[in-house]
């Protein structure tokens, strides 16, 4: 069933990695596969998960310390050349999502991920969600990322949409805060990347994306 007008919501901004997808094997063994020629200890899953969220820079950034920084761009650039080639060897939607994108088609939906564009796009196409979404940015659409508030910002001018017609839903305090400091609505997923204890200043957590047509209509009715 398709959610009908009217709608005081009008767009739906959705975080990627931890939320919409579980990517946390292909990080995992792209990221091992750019560390292994330098001596550094092999990552786990949990591991990987701890790590992710502000881009992938930031990332590398985070793994290698200030012992080994020399090494950033070559292992960056290992990253992008292995993670590239093997997007979604394991990576699929979590539970719930295609449905619910499914029954979300009144809505106007855009993902702003702190994942670069073009390997955003293609993830979702790969997945075959991209049909679903109106704008599919990256950490590099626009000069901030989150928990920045201009990506959402300027989603918002792109679909003129005022803060208080939208909602972000994602699974880390960087996208609760970058909506929060937008004025947008903001939907926690506990399921995701991040720790729910992070998640507490949003308006509603939610255990499954199927929980989250629920929620929206909570923020129509008001």
């Amino acid at each position: 069933m398709v959610i009908s007008t009217p709608m005081k919501i009008k767009l739906i901004i959705f975080d990627l990695d931890g939320t919409l997808v579980d990517s946390s094997v292909d990080l995992t063994n792209a990221l091992n596969y750019a560390i292994e020629p330098y001596g550094l200890e092999k990552l786990t899953v949990t591991k990987t998960i701890s790590l992710v969220g502000e881009g992938v820079t930031r990332l590398i950034e985070k793994l290698l310390g200030q012992t080994a920084a020399d090494l950033k761009d070559v292992v960056l650039n290992r990253f992008l050349d292995y993670y590239s080639e093997h997007l979604a060897d394991f990576t699929v939607p979590y539970p719930g999502v295609r449905e619910t994108l499914d029954r979300l088609g009144d809505y106007r939906k855009a993902v702003i991920s702190n994942k670069r564009e073009d390997l955003s796009k293609r993830l979702l196409e790969d997945l075959e969600l991209s049909c679903y979404f109106d704008f599919i940015w990256g950490s590099d659409s626009v000069p901030e990322k989150k928990p920045s508030p201009v990506p959402v910002l300027e989603m918002l001018k792109k679909v003129s949409c005022r803060p208080d017609e939208a909602v972000i839903v994602g699974d880390s305090n960087y996208d609760i805060e970058a909506g929060r400091a937008a004025g947008v609505s903001t939907v926690a997923v506990s399921y995701g990347f991040r720790n729910v204890s992070l998640l507490q200043h949003a308006d509603f957590i939610i255990d499954s994306m199927k929980q989250l047509t629920a929620k929206l209509d909570v923020f129509n009715a008001h």
